[in-house]
């Protein structure tokens, strides 16, 4: 026994050098710009020589406020390095470790900073949410073939990195109304917004063409208003596939969601359409409507002129609705569409005449304002806030509400100068159903044409604003509405790359953007699309480097 300690020692100690010894090697090694093709650019990054190597002697040290985050790395570094890496909140062994702490000194709510040696990554940020966006800089940083696979003798190039966003509101919408999709997809689109550090989801949960919400109270809105009996092919208004379509998420299935988004630092808005957009709720409660029925759930896509009607029973039914939905999802917003709710039912009912002139109302659109007043009541009794399209900006806006600018930029920047909050998301240029490819070969697509360029110009304050008025603007989202869009391959198509420029248009300030230095950047965010298996336009890589060649010549 005595001749073995020794001997037992001495390979420790050996041991114990080569694993110094291999950390040294990488302290000089030097990396390329394609090492760093962070997405959106940071406020801040320097560069420098070295490599952190992820190997089983790596570690992560944190403490019990960010459980989760480190649970999110854990698994993400286990992943790609093939080692698995342990977290623990203790500082004894301090070699080579993954530091993720919570900084009070960082000014921003949002914002981190990461530091990548040869030796340690530290990842900081003021709160829970910061140090999870350094995670996903840090993602970055690794090969694209590490998101799925094993990657041989895992390196990390040194950095420096302070970074926050620029706005508070960085979203991105699925209406799931006229097409759904499964829950494990849903979860993947979240995943896809956690990439590109998006924290709102806007969840299109009702339409004319399906209610796709379990609400216990009113069952027969999903056993009647989820089911269509065909839908419109194509473009072709007169011609119906005559396949009944329908589905929804059961409540579980929801909080499954909404939880699975929380884990990712995503905030789930859901939109329930009020008081236009209701034919499946008035198909399966008809006695809401203004007696204009019988109602279907229809089949066709467009505006119908099939509204709520303004009464009692209706302000019950919503309450009832918007109480069970205030249960499943914590957003300080709730959307209430408001959008395309033509006013000819309630022109022609004696019932809503009636209460525009027990109101004092002008005409229908201050009715609409009144509508919406009530329901924007109801909501902030209950500690919620309402958000809605530009049209509630009509007959008046609800003292409280936040607009989404929809129809170009005109609303929001009337809403702005009233002093509300806004969310830009133009159609013109944040409008995903649009196509974003001139090429033959693209999927159907609802009409126009916002190519990434596009996207990536935006600029969200409008220049009409001043300094005061242009705090009101919270930040921007873009819309994929599902009219022609029937799988998730086609989801995903529309939404890729052009999510990626809005990343950098809603976190990077418009004096640091650069559409050349995006682009390559975008290259290597393209093979993360690849490892991922998100299905992305292929066409717009090609028009975009002919394009940019053009230029150059």
């Amino acid at each position: 026994m005595k001749n073995i300690l020794p001997f037992l020692l001495l390979l420790i100690m050996i041991s114990s050098c080569e694993t110094g010894k291999s950390y040294t090697e990488f302290k000089d090694v030097e990396n390329t710009p394609e090492d760093y093709a962070i997405i959106p650019l940071p406020v801040k990054m320097n560069t420098a020589k070295g490599r952190f190597i992820v190997d089983d002697n790596t570690h992560i040290v944190t403490e019990d406020t960010l459980s989760k985050e480190a649970a999110f790395l854990a698994e993400m570094l286990s992943t790609a390095s093939g080692f698995k890496i342990e977290t623990t909140t203790s500082t004894e062994k301090n070699d080579h470790v993954i530091v993720l702490k919570l900084d009070s000194e960082i000014q921003e709510e949002e914002g981190y900073r990461l530091k990548v040696s040869f030796d340690q990554i530290e990842i900081s940020g003021k709160t829970p949410q910061g140090v999870f966006y350094g995670i996903q800089s840090l993602r970055l940083l690794m090969p694209p073939s590490a998101e799925v696979e094993q990657v041989e003798s895992l390196t990390i190039p040194a950095v420096e990195v302070e970074d926050a966003p620029q706005f508070s509101y960085r979203g991105m919408h699925l209406d799931v109304g006229r097409h759904m999709f499964p829950v494990e997809f849903i979860k993947k689109y979240v995943d896809l917004l956690a990439l590109h550090k998006m924290n709102r989801f806007h969840w299109h949960l009702t339409e004319d063409q399906g209610w796709r919400i379990e609400i216990k109270k009113y069952p027969k809105l999903t056993e009647i208003g989820s089911v269509r009996k065909g839908t419109m092919v194509e473009k072709n208004w007169d011609e119906n596939d005559g396949k009944e379509y329908g589905g929804f998420y059961t409540q579980e299935e929801v909080k499954e969601i909404v939880a699975y988004a929380a884990a990712r630092h995503i905030t789930i808005i859901p939109e329930i359409e009020m008081p236009g957009h209701a034919t499946a709720a008035l198909a399966a409660y008809p006695e809401l409507g203004n007696g204009t029925g019988p109602y279907e759930v229809e089949t066709k896509w467009g505006v119908f002129p099939t509204i709520f009607a303004p009464k009692e029973e209706t302000f019950e039914f919503l309450e009832d609705v918007l109480t069970e939905v205030m249960e499943l999802f914590p957003s300080e917003y709730i959307h209430i569409g408001g959008d395309e709710a033509p006013k000819k039912e309630w022109e022609e009912s004696a019932q809503a005449q009636a209460v525009i002139k027990r109101e004092g109302l002008k005409d229908e659109h201050e009715l609409q304002s009144y509508f919406i007043q009530r329901i924007e009541k109801f909501l902030n009794e209950n500690g919620r806030q309402i958000i809605g399209w530009d049209e509630i900006l009509e007959g008046g806006l609800a003292p409280n509400a936040t607009v989404m600018s929809w129809r170009g930029s005109k609303g929001g920047i009337e809403a702005a100068k009233q002093g509300h909050d806004v969310v830009m998301t133009p159609n013109d240029h944040l409008y995903f159903d649009y196509y974003q490819s001139k090429n033959e070969d693209e999927p159907l697509g609802i009409g126009g044409f916002v190519p990434v360029e596009k996207v990536y110009s935006f600029n969200t304050v409008p220049e009409e604003l001043s300094e005061e008025e242009a705090k009101h603007i919270l930040g921007a989202q873009a819309n994929l509405w599902t009219e022609y869009i029937k799988t998730t391959d086609h989801v995903e198509y529309m939404v890729l790359p052009r999510l990626t420029a809005l990343s950098e248009v809603n976190w990077t300030s418009s004096a640091k953007k650069d559409w050349e230095g995006f682009l390559s950047r975008l290259e290597v965010m393209k093979e993360r699309y690849e490892a991922l298996d998100y299905n992305y336009a292929t066409h717009v890589f090609e028009e975009e480097q002919n394009l940019t060649e053009g230029k150059q010549q």
